[in-house]
């Protein structure tokens, strides 16, 4: 199971969201295994990320990148919004070997043609089953679109619809809300990129 896996979102959106977990096994291959988070760090910069960062430190929207790369440990993440640099780093990593698992969450079938032309096969493959329960008390699909690339719920529905009806006045861009919103997601899979997409949509309703 990953964190990244319960977006929401339609087909068209998703098209621009991909999010990399790089992990060791504890007990298996975590000894030593920050400077291999750093080396795959260093991999994702190389191919324009939308968003690099690692639980113990936070993302790119709240600390400097090269302060995300000295203090990684545990776990490793980094956010694309297109195949070709899927690709990229899929290849790069392939030559790399670095020997830690890695999972990609987006699209099933984009990322399977990712795999496929940087000479790779999916080990495993998970999908989300939706929201089970009460379903009445969640936030709006379009809210919960942006609170979802969070996958630890850090980001709240109440801040997102803020950040709209700052945009609808005028007083923030939506790339400038959605970088209000990105400190927020302290391990870094969420996407401002995509976020700014859907909040301008929100903000012209």
């Amino acid at each position: 199971m990953t964190h990244s896996l319960h977006r929401r979102g339609n087909a068209e959106s998703l098209q621009e969201d991909f999010v990399f977990l790089f992990i060791p096994a504890k007990g298996i291959n975590d000894n030593g295994h920050e400077a291999k988070l750093q080396e795959f760090l260093r991999i994702t910069l190389k191919h324009d990320p939308k968003n690099i960062g690692a639980i113990t430190i936070g993302n790119m929207y709240s600390h400097q990148v090269d302060e995300i790369i000295d203090g990684a440990t545990g776990v490793a993440h980094a956010v694309f919004d297109n195949t070709d640099a899927v690709t990229g780093v899929l290849q790069d990593l392939k030559e790399a070997d670095l020997g830690l698992s890695t999972i990609v969450s987006g699209i099933f079938e984009n990322v399977d043609g990712c795999l496929e032309k940087a000479g790779l096969k999916h080990h495993t493959a998970n999908f989300s089953l939706g929201i089970w329960g009460n379903t009445g008390k969640l936030p709006s699909d379009d809210v919960l679109e942006v609170t979802t690339m969070c996958g630890h719920a850090l980001i709240a529905a109440n801040l997102v619809q803020s950040m709209v009806d700052e945009v609808k006045a005028g007083r923030k861009t939506a790339d400038e809300a959605a970088k209000t919103l990105a400190p927020q997601c302290a391990c870094g899979i969420f996407n401002p990129a995509r976020a700014t997409k859907l909040i301008a949509a929100m903000a012209a309703k």
